[in-house]
């Protein structure tokens, strides 16, 4: 039991992150990322070691991200943000400015393939290894660490295309 309190300490941002870039919103991943942990102490005399703690921790989060996916929090969540938007472009429009590089990122990162923008994330924001992640994806290890470096290629390809389109003609 103290494994997985050494264990929150360390990834409990990482975990957050995670949660927090699949679901846009700070209350929703503070909430997944502690329902994360809570599975975890439940269920941690069924942990079985085949794999590294942190990657079953991280296999919790993923399912628990799949679950609230699947709920109707999700649909009401959605609906809510697009009335913001709608309500307040201003507001929107700021916030931006403000993290212009960090809201493109994110939105080439969206714009992935499935399991590319899920081997982005949880090597990015989980901070996983490409062992960690090939167990979570069900493929090797180099399959993962391919599978990033072509999804980073990618990503600066459509960054550097964005910014010179933001660009304007001289």
């Amino acid at each position: 039991m103290k494994e997985l309190e050494n264990l929150y300490r360390e990834i409990h941002p990482k975990v957050y992150a995670f949660f927090y870039v699949k679901t846009g919103s700070q209350s929703v991943a503070e909430d997944l990322t502690q329902d994360t942990f809570y599975e975890a102490m439940k269920s941690y005399h069924s942990f079985r070691k085949q794999a590294s703690i942190k990657t079953w921790v991280f296999s919790i989060a993923r399912n628990l991200l799949y679950k609230y996916y699947r709920s109707n929090k999700y649909k009401k969540h959605l609906e809510k943000r697009l009335v913001l938007a709608h309500d307040h472009p201003l507001l929107l429009e700021d916030a931006y400015l403000l993290k212009e590089e960090s809201t493109l990122l994110l939105k080439c990162i969206e714009s992935l393939d499935e399991l590319r923008r899920e081997i982005v994330t949880l090597r990015v924001f989980g901070e996983l290894s490409f062992k960690e992640i090939g167990e979570l994806v069900g493929k090797s290890e180099n399959y993962a660490r391919v599978h990033f470096h072509r999804a980073k290629l990618q990503l600066q390809k459509r960054m550097e295309g964005d910014d010179e389109k933001s660009m304007p003609n001289r």
